[in-house]
């Protein structure tokens, strides 16, 4: 490895970038690739010439949720018909912190054209399980998507989850056609939102 990649890789370690477990490699990776600073930016095709996206498995249904912000309570065949973007965070996590301006924004930009984002907070420390506390950051961060409350992992685990943040990515059928795990990939992750829309 030369030295200027180890530099910058210790500096994402040193900036809460680091994702644990090697199953998210990859997501370290791409993250920095897509650095500027000597790096290859590279741009998307256009939705109409990706190839088609793989079919894997269908949304799992909502579980153990003890309340619902910003929404009444859905299930998953209210989404059908829809695409949906389903995002695991919790409010204290930096990593989500920073992909929460894309998120929101896509919900801005692509709801009319029929993307439904559900952001589920999953708590990893006990103040992130407080209502107010989570009511408080979706005022900070203008977050007007509903956000499912699973303070006992329930859906986290039929999702068999791991990492905050994950994004999942699931077509007007509800199957889960796409997932990323960590920050970066946003111009592949909008361009997998414009293909499943068109």
């Amino acid at each position: 490895m030369n030295k200027h990649l180890l530099q910058r890789r210790q500096l994402l370690w040193y900036f809460g970038l680091g994702v644990l477990g090697t199953g998210a490699a990859g997501a370290l990776l791409r993250y920095e690739i897509a650095l500027p600073d000597r790096a290859i930016a590279l741009s998307p095709p256009p939705a109409a010439t990706l190839p088609p996206l793989p079919a894997q498995m269908q949304l799992p249904e909502f579980q153990g949720i003890s309340q619902w912000l910003n929404s009444e309570p859905l299930t998953v065949s209210d989404l059908k018909g829809s695409v949906v973007l389903i995002q695991f965070w919790t409010f204290a996590c930096i990593n989500c912190q920073r992909t929460l301006p894309y998120i929101t924004r896509w919900h801005q930009q692509y709801a009319a054209q029929g993307l439904k984002v559900i952001g589920i907070h999953t708590p990893e420390f006990a103040f992130e399980r407080e209502v107010g506390n989570i009511e408080a950051a979706l005022a900070d961060h203008q977050i007007k998507y509903p956000v499912p409350i699973d303070n006992e992992f329930t859906t986290w685990r039929a999702y068999s989850n791991r990492f905050w943040p994950h994004l999942f990515l699931a077509d007007r059928d509800g199957m889960i056609r796409y997932d990323h795990i960590g920050e970066g990939a946003y111009d592949q992750t909008e361009q997998t939102i414009r293909q499943l829309l068109a």
